[in-house]
């Protein structure tokens, strides 16, 4: 290699971009700079994403449009989940890619580097469902400035029948308590006041140690001196305990929101897809929610037109949303993916009911929304600063309800990312609020 310049781009949930975060490190560690476009790079690096059929097409599109820089002697390679999915057909597909690593095997990575630097065309980092390592490293490069996330536990043992994350993953593996604390502490160090608990299923996180349950966790990284915002995602129903609730009351750092996909508000469908509970288990857990004394705002994920889903089960989903008044719905389309148990199953449904059924799931949502959002005219609440616009005098954040908040700001010194900001909401809208800073 002519030298030693990288360019990552990455693809998909936060896992992945906090993944990246540690590659970055890693890989800067090893003596290379990161730099911001591709033509500058005598490496690039995709850090894929395979959850969604589109996700994984952008991919290969991405690869297509630059192997035009591989005649430059530039070098690719392909991280994540497509790379643990696909493996070495990756190779045939793009014969130009010179490395190939799934998440599991990050931890390798300079060994790996080491290998395509020697002058290897064809490196792999491909683990089995078997490995029982994280990806723990002290030189993450941190690049959100107001926000620090760590991943708690790796992996996914649930198999839903749509998810390819348990292949693509691995197995649950979950950090030590106290590396975690370890961590959290050094990121209060640095200056950050909110962290991000993350895993595929975060709550169903288990201390290899023994000493801490999910809970106690949250307890213990919202009491690290400096932190004053805890939020942990993504929750699975099966896992989700009351004490998350009574925690989320005792600790007032632990964020008011909790993020809870339920995919479908169908028992028999609920089944097919493997979740392994019922409409009736997610709503007891919906009613522990509601009965905290403080507000804790709601969001989910929903699938529709999964294979057999009747319009009289589609409508129970509908009725979900009414029972539940959520406050944010991320809702898909189901697509078949890789090596699922999903994909024996006929999907019959066309992709025009599809479309027509997620349009009035997210029609019916938007007023769900409207009529949330309308009930915070008035209040004053605390906003992290995220971002500002100058020409239009404004400042984005976020409330602790995990909404987006915009407000104006008209002094001359512009509020530093990651600082905080009492705001009375004067609008809202289908998906953010709207107000002034209290002074």
């Amino acid at each position: 290699m002519s030298g030693k310049t990288f360019y990552l781009e990455t693809f998909g949930c936060q896992m992945n971009a906090h993944d990246s975060e540690k590659v970055i490190g890693t890989l800067e560690q090893q003596g290379y700079q990161q730099v911001d476009n591709e033509e500058a790079a005598d490496l690039l690096l995709y850090n894929t994403c395979s959850i969604r059929d589109k996700a994984e097409q952008k991919v290969f599109h991405r690869l297509n449009d630059y192997k035009k820089f591989a005649r430059a002697g530039k070098r690719f390679g392909v991280l994540g989940c497509v790379a643990q999915q696909e493996g070495e057909k990756i190779f045939e597909r793009a014969p130009y890619v010179s490395l190939v690593a799934g998440s599991a095997s990050y931890r390798r990575l300079p060994e790996l580097l080491q290998r395509m630097e020697a002058g290897e065309h064809r490196v792999t980092g491909l683990d089995d469902r078997q490995t029982e390592e994280t990806f723990e490293t002290d030189f993450t490069a941190r690049k959100n400035p107001y926000r620090a996330y760590i991943t708690i536990i790796e992996g996914c043992d649930k198999f839903c029948a749509y998810c390819v994350v348990p292949y693509t993953r691995g197995k649950e593996r979950s950090r030590s308590a106290e590396s975690v604390l370890e961590e959290a502490r050094r990121i209060a160090d640095m200056g950050y006041t909110e962290i991000q608990l993350l895993g595929q299923n975060v709550n169903s996180y288990r201390d290899p140690s023994g000493k801490k349950s999910f809970a106690e966790l949250l307890a213990a990284v919202g009491q690290v001196p400096g932190i004053r915002r805890v939020r942990f995602t993504t929750s699975h129903p099966r896992d989700f305990t009351k004490d998350i609730v009574e925690v989320i009351d005792a600790v007032p750092t632990l964020c008011d929101h909790v993020h809870l996909p339920v995919q479908s508000g169908s028992t028999r469908v609920l089944r097919q897809m493997a979740r392994e509970y019922t409409r009736d288990w997610y709503l007891e857990r919906i009613s522990w929610i509601k009965a905290a004394r403080r507000p804790i705002s709601l969001s989910t994920d929903i699938i529709v037109g999964f294979p057999g889903e009747t319009p009289q089960e589609f409508e129970e989903t509908i009725t979900l949303l009414d029972e539940v008044q959520y406050d944010a719905v991320f809702a898909f389309k189901y697509s078949a993916r890789p090596n699922t148990p999903a994909l024996v199953m006929i999907d019959s449904l066309p992709e025009e009911e599809k479309s027509k059924r997620l349009q009035i799931l997210l029609d019916r949502q938007k007023e769900i929304q409207r009529i949330n959002y309308e009930r915070h005219i008035g209040e004053v609440v605390e906003v992290m600063v995220e971002g500002y616009q100058s020409a239009r005098e404004q400042v984005s954040g976020r409330s602790s309800q995990n909404k987006p908040v915009n407000f104006t700001w008209a002094h001359p010194i512009a509020p530093a990312p990651g600082s905080y900001q009492k705001v009375r909401i004067t609008r809202t809208f289908p998906n953010s609020l709207a107000g002034e800073a209290v002074q």
